[in-house]
């Protein structure tokens, strides 16, 4: 078997897989899928945005989904817990947030992909989240992503070596620090200066890119011509949901009239996939979440008390 080229991880790629290597070592994912019918949905969409609004200031379909999903965390706080769980001992606890933090992923414009820190997102109007993700969008492309995730990186080994993981820390240290192609490169002399001369409102720190309560990824927005949806997914520890939010498509549904007659019709649905731990959650305890976005789509004028 002939290899043409061999690819070193960065640091961006060394995070990712370990922490998703963590996720299938440790949690035992559930998966689901709720297919919303977004087809009034989308009109309600429209509406938010009022002649002569700036592009930068659009409410997108994206945002309004993210709060969508926020109302049925609020509904269910018990899937925007954090887990302590130690298996040695059976011991295991839940940590119930008053925010609802966003673990977003996005891609920049140097084509790199990052996860960021959406917080507070559940009490945010649409208009704010909106000012929020465009803020943190225009913060990450003023930043030097290695050294944003090396302050990660390093706190969170830091924070291993004083809940007395001594061989992990050793461990990344010698694999991010050590001379050879799997070295961490982060900026030094006057280029790292230049970069930290920029203030903390113009670029992202650790605040930033921390773990948040839960994840939302939006496949759709990224490949728009995607049929089916998303089956699996990670969730990173500690949170205990993970959700992906798919493109939406256009699928035969059967709807009742006005006379209690059933037919089929050409509907826009979209996939949500939702991905819970199963030390910590169980389907009933998410009952209350698939009510409250049953209860949106099939009301979605209320989308407009959210602006």
């Amino acid at each position: 078997m002939s290899v043409y080229k061999k690819e070193y991880f960065g640091i961006a790629r060394k995070i990712v897989s370990n922490m998703t290597t963590q996720s299938w070592e440790e949690i035992p994912h559930a998966t689901m899928g709720y297919e919303a019918d977004i087809t009034e949905f989308l009109n309600e969409c429209k509406k938010l945005n009022a002649a002569g609004v700036q592009a930068a200031d659009k409410i997108t379909i994206n945002t309004v989904v993210m709060k969508v999903i926020c109302e049925g965390l609020k509904a269910a706080p018990k899937m925007n817990c954090t887990l302590e769980f130690k298996r040695k001992l059976v011991r295991g606890s839940l940590k119930y947030h008053d925010n609802i933090d966003i673990s977003m992923p996005m891609i920049l414009h140097t084509g790199e992909m990052m996860t960021v820190n959406m917080h507070d997102m559940g009490n945010k109007t649409l208009s704010e989240m909106t000012a929020s993700i465009n803020d943190k969008i225009r913060r990450a492309n003023n930043s030097n992503m290695n050294e944003v995730m090396y302050e990660v990186s390093l706190d969170n080994t830091l924070t291993g070596l004083k809940n007395g993981k001594l061989a992990q820390t050793l461990s990344r240290l010698y694999g991010s620090k050590m001379p050879g192609r799997h070295k961490v490169h982060t900026l030094s002399g006057s280029k790292k200066k230049m970069y930290y001369s920029i203030p903390v409102e113009d670029r992202l720190t650790k605040h930033d890119i921390e773990q948040g309560t839960t994840t939302i990824t939006n496949l759709g927005s990224v490949y728009r011509e995607q049929k089916g949806c998303c089956f699996l997914l990670e969730i990173i520890p500690p949170q205990t949901t993970a959700f992906a939010i798919n493109a939406a498509q256009k699928r035969p549904v059967v709807t009742t009239d006005e006379n209690g007659n059933e037919r089929i019709e050409i509907r826009t649905i979209l996939p949500i996939t939702i991905a819970i731990d199963h030390r910590s959650l169980d389907y009933g305890d998410c009952i209350p979440f698939f009510r409250k976005l049953d209860e949106i789509f099939e009301n979605p004028s209320v989308i407009q008390s959210w602006k």
